[in-house]
């Protein structure tokens, strides 16, 4: 019979599509890995080949036969927190196959991309863009016409004004706040930056709406250990509508590919955020 990791862990709330990676209670994890694997990857788990089968065991046991029944989230969110997490990590080969078994598990290429973008302000420019032309990759070889259609919707003129009515109501002024003892000038410049390229330039954009952007950046920066962000974004993930069900388990979620200690820590952290005021 299956082994819970985290029981009591309910229904996601984000805007992405059908079929449930959770399975019936009466699976057991080799079953279920086995099955979550075909529908990931289009061939077999635990085959006991290649140079380490053990390790490959342990790995694919744990994965798909138990975190991924680990809460009710949907495969395909599953897949777009992992591909944030690989691709915050800059592991480019799991990311090529892990973007390849996002798409085979529903994510459209405009939610792969937005994933993969929204990663930006929190892992630089650069990390994006090597991730981005990983996913491009399987694109190609999936005869997915490149580039994919626009989903910016601001301008030169309201990206700042765009960007705040996104911010305030999960941040208010905290980065203000936190940046005024800056030198003269950086101390309002730094806060305009993160206005208008986070939440105005990423935020804005189409496809996902605000609550799965809040989520995939919680994963982002409990990816990178920014424990200080970890606790301000978990209490925005909460105030964008992320139940505190569908936070832990998206953060399990991130768990094999991270490692204990900073899943657990986030975990932690989202013990001890409050609810957002009424």
């Amino acid at each position: 019979m299956k082994k819970t990791i985290i029981v009591g862990l309910t229904a996601l709330t984000l805007s992405v599509g059908p079929a449930l990676a959770q399975t019936t209670t009466d699976m057991d994890r080799i079953e279920t890995c086995r099955e979550n694997f075909r529908t990931l990857f289009q061939g077999e788990a635990l085959t006991g080949q290649g140079t380490d089968p053990e390790l490959m065991d342990i790995l694919q046991k744990f994965i798909f036969g138990e975190v991924f029944r680990c809460g009710e989230l949907e495969m395909k969110t599953r897949e777009m927190i992992t591909c944030v997490c690989l691709a915050t990590m800059q592991t480019l080969p799991q990311l090529k196959a892990h973007a390849a078994g996002a798409l085979n598990a529903g994510v459209t290429p405009l939610e792969l991309r937005e994933a993969i973008y929204q990663c930006a302000p929190f892992i630089g420019f650069p990390r994006t863009l090597n991730a981005i032309g990983t996913v491009n990759e399987v694109f190609r070889e999936r005869n997915i016409a490149l580039p994919l259609e626009a989903q910016g919707t601001v301008t030169e003129e309201n990206r700042q004004a765009r960007g705040a009515a996104i911010q305030q109501p999960l941040y208010g002024n905290e980065i203000r706040t936190a940046m005024r003892e800056l030198p003269t000038g950086m101390d309002t410049l730094v806060p305009a930056f993160l206005t208008e390229v986070c939440f105005g330039d990423f935020y804005t954009r189409g496809t996902l709406d605000t609550p799965t952007r809040e989520l995939l950046s919680l994963c982002a920066l409990t990816t990178l250990g920014a424990e200080r962000q970890i606790a301000s974004h978990a209490a925005g993930c909460l105030k964008a509508g992320c139940s505190r069900e569908t936070i832990a388990a998206a953060l399990v979620q991130c768990l094999p590919y991270i490692g204990f200690p900073n899943a657990l820590n986030a975990l932690r952290t989202l013990q001890q955020t409050p609810d957002p005021e009424q």
